[in-house]
């Protein structure tokens, strides 16, 4: 018997690199602040993510594009722009790539949630789909920890920025 919840050999891979593009993701973050595509951390995030997206493309669980579709098209226009902010944005790049990156995670984060609630435990998920009140309270506990996140991250940038800006004492 076939279980509701199955995934194709497809959704299988997919799931595994996006596990792991979160978790690289979420590794760069706590050991650097931020994701910095300029890193080894921030390179496999970026290049996990990558994948993530093109291999969720072809998934069509109902013959047409959902929402999770349009979540990886988004993230994948703004992977360059955070790559490529110091060419693109002049003064406010560090601030930008930041951010740009940092919403990167985010939006994973959210078919992340929805798939999780709804097709686990297998024999009876915790969540019916995207509207449940479960689902609901995972997406603002996700964009309240998104925003406090982005604010402190800028916090500690504009931090850094003085302290590399503030001029040596004479003696």
């Amino acid at each position: 018997m076939v279980t509701p919840n199955h995934l194709s050999v497809l959704g299988i891979i997919h799931t595994a690199i996006s596990i792991l593009a979160i978790l690289a993701g979420l590794f760069a973050l706590l050991r650097d602040g931020k994701i910095d595509p300029a890193n080894s951390r921030g390179k496999l995030y970026t290049w996990l993510t990558v994948f993530t997206c093109l291999t969720a493309l072809p998934i069509m669980r109902f013959g047409h594009l959902m929402p999770g579709h349009y979540l990886a098209i988004i993230i994948l226009i703004l992977l360059p722009l955070g790559i490529y902010s110091g060419r693109i944005f002049g003064k406010s790049a560090d601030y930008l790539q930041m951010i740009i990156m940092s919403t990167t995670l985010f939006l994973s984060f959210v078919p992340a949630i929805n798939e999780t609630l709804t097709r686990l435990p297998i024999d009876h998920p915790l969540a019916s789909g995207p509207n449940d009140p479960l689902v609901q309270k995972g997406f603002l506990i996700l964009t309240v920890i998104f925003i406090a996140g982005v604010i402190y991250q800028v916090i500690k940038l504009k931090h850094r920025k003085k302290v590399v800006q503030a001029p040596t004492p004479a003696f």
